[in-house]
């Protein structure tokens, strides 16, 4: 049943569970129903409630399901339909995005990689609530691209598979951290993990030149991610896709293979990056010594990535 353009998720008689549901799987595109109850329904011992929320929002055609098959055992996996996103961004709850998913692209090779990527957010969200920090439903983005030039002089975009927002408050201290989270389900090489954070490297460094023909105003605007974010990102590794020794050899070779580069040498009292396997975040959480850094002894830390050049100003 198609809704006029402008009207409020609540404007449908919509329950609150329904209308908070619908923003969250316009932003992170695919959620399981068991990732849906973690995120919004954490204080329910069972999910009824929440699986007749999205058979009515189904029913409305607001959203949709396909069948995740893993392990031999159907799950469904949930989406926003195109009139269930024409409704959320008429709302203004969330940043409006050109993309809209289609039953084919649920049900794609990629479905895994966008789970998993919603999983990590998850991590961060329930230790939000354990800890006292702030980190909601809707605080990562994904693949939000980031403009900038290449050595060739091209335009190139750095893509994470996600941006998200964390607050850490500790004894009144409060950090606004910011991640770009990279998800490797096993699928690529060491070498092409080590070129990603190659490309961070870069955009780290990455200052905009004025166009042709046009002088720059004063003294430059400085490094381009100072436009978006208050201190650039961490960047964190998430590994899953794999037995845990194999994940743990990745993680060495991309260590060494990040140590044997000179440019990120360079680059790595700056860079704070690190490794984490999905199955430690979801177990333990980021909060404890469970990350690798990338450079460095190679000592484990929590999501800080504090290392010893930092001072005690950085956000």
């Amino acid at each position: 049943m198609p809704y006029p353009a402008g009207l409020q998720p609540h404007e449908h008689g919509l329950p609150r569970l329904a209308q908070d549901a619908l923003p969250v799987l316009y932003q992170h595109r695919l959620l399981t129903t068991r990732q849906l109850h973690r995120l919004l329904q954490p204080q329910a011992n069972h999910a009824v409630y929440l699986r007749r929320q999205l058979s009515r929002l189904r029913e409305r055609g607001l959203a949709a399901a396909t069948v995740r098959h893993r392990g031999g055992q159907g799950e469904l996996v949930w989406y926003c339909t195109p009139t269930g996103s024409e409704i959320v961004e008429a709302a203004g709850e969330v940043t409006p995005r050109a993309y809209r998913m289609t039953e084919a692209a649920a049900a794609n090779q990629l479905q895994e990689h966008t789970l998993a990527v919603n999983d990590t957010g998850i991590s961060f969200v329930e230790a939000a609530r354990r800890y006292g920090h702030d980190c909601g439903p809707l605080d990562w983005h994904p693949e939000r691209a980031h403009r900038f030039r290449d050595g060739t002089g091209d335009d190139a975009f750095l893509i994470p598979d996600a941006v998200l927002s964390y607050v850490h408050d500790t004894d009144g201290r409060r950090r606004m951290l910011t991640y770009f989270l990279e998800i490797d389900r096993a699928t690529e090489s060491p070498l092409k993990l080590a070129a990603k954070v190659r490309a961070y490297a870069r955009y780290l460094d990455y200052i905009p030149l004025p166009p042709p023909g046009r002088r720059p105003a004063g003294r430059g605007t400085g490094e381009a991610w100072r436009e978006r974010y208050p201190a650039f990102p961490r960047l964190l590794f998430v590994l899953t896709g794999a037995p845990a020794a194999t994940l743990a050899r990745r993680t060495a070779d991309l260590r060494a293979l990040a140590d044997a580069d000179p440019r990120l040498r360079r680059a790595a009292d700056r860079l704070l990056a690190g490794i984490v396997t999905l199955e430690q975040l979801q177990d333990r959480g980021p909060w404890v010594p469970v990350i690798t850094p990338v450079f460095g002894p190679g000592d484990p830390t929590d999501a800080l990535l504090r290392t010893p050049q930092e001072g005690q100003s950085r956000l």
